[in-house]
């Protein structure tokens, strides 16, 4: 499980599938038990001390109109497509459950940003947009390859890295089934390698929760 801190107030949890049920619990013992109530995102929990809890559906789970149905919806194994840019490297992939079953990792040069100023600066910099372009490309075809064949068993398309990266690829007219099954999820992953598409899956599958705690109790003015 891992938090960070959420814009506008309050903390991202993630949670396993498998140990969301727990940590509902925890969070009826801390702050008493929480009423249900179904949103677009999943469900909210709010308990009678103020506190809050978001539940939201991981990508491809159907949604659930009461806790029990939400855990097994978010237990369920499911097909879910993955792609990961950033620079000149990608990965793709698709995960049944928990499963990596088909992958492949590439990677191009792309020259890094130069100190240099004037015309040699710009000439570097067209190069070097000239490898990201073609990176990019590549990384288009390799999802043409592998993942536009697998898009109507998959449940959603998870993309990490860098969006920019991502959007660019996705906007290629041939992979608008995938782009249609695009997750709002966005991964945080370093540059792309075998390791970093296989940490992905519990990433992709997990149940980001917001919490927000009851305000302060400051008494009496």
């Amino acid at each position: 499980m891992s938090s960070r801190p959420a814009a506008g107030g309050g903390r991202w949890v993630e949670v396993d599938p498998s140990r969301v049920a727990r940590w509902v619990e925890g969070f009826a013992d801390r702050h008493g038990p929480p009423t249900t109530t179904a949103q677009g995102y999943g469900l909210l929990l709010a308990a009678p001390d103020g506190a809050t809890a978001e539940l939201h559906s991981p990508p491809g789970a159907p949604p659930a109109a009461e806790l029990p149905g939400f855990l097994a919806a978010a237990r369920a194994p499911r097909r879910i497509g993955l792609l990961l840019a950033r620079k000149g490297a990608v990965a793709v992939g698709v995960a049944a459950g928990e499963e990596l079953t088909v992958s492949k990792v590439d990677t191009r040069y792309v020259q890094g940003r130069t100190a240099a100023g004037g015309w040699s600066q710009q000439r570097f910099a067209r190069r070097r947009d000239n490898q990201a372009k073609a990176a990019l490309g590549d990384a288009a075809e390799l999802a043409v390859r592998l993942l536009l064949p697998e898009a109507a068993r998959l449940s959603a398309l998870v993309c990490g890295g860098d969006r920019r990266a991502v959007d660019t690829v996705l906007a290629d007219r041939r992979l608008a089934p995938l782009a249609a099954l695009r997750s709002d999820r966005l991964l945080d992953v370093p540059e792309p390698r075998h390791a970093v598409l296989l940490g992905a899956i519990p990433a992709a599958r997990a149940v980001r929760i917001l919490v927000r705690d009851p305000a302060p109790d400051n008494g009496p003015g």
